[in-house]
């Protein structure tokens, strides 16, 4: 038999909240490595490389932005 259109519908609605929930932790999980990968490079007692540096920079502008 078929589903009524209410159950279908707070199944839709149920899994777009659960969607919703998958999407801000994946956001916080990515903001979180950043963080981590922004330490690592400051806590670095050797110099930095160009690319480190230009790293450095991008996740520092990208914490003030967001």
């Amino acid at each position: 038999k078929g589903k009524s259109k209410a159950k279908t519908s707070d199944e839709a609605v149920e899994f777009q909240g659960i969607w919703e929930i998958k999407q801000r932790d994946f956001e916080l999980k990515e903001k979180l490595n950043k963080q981590k990968l922004l330490d690592s490079l400051i806590a670095k007692t050797e110099p930095l490389g160009e690319l480190e540096i230009s790293l450095k920079n991008k996740l520092i502008t990208d914490m003030l932005l967001s």
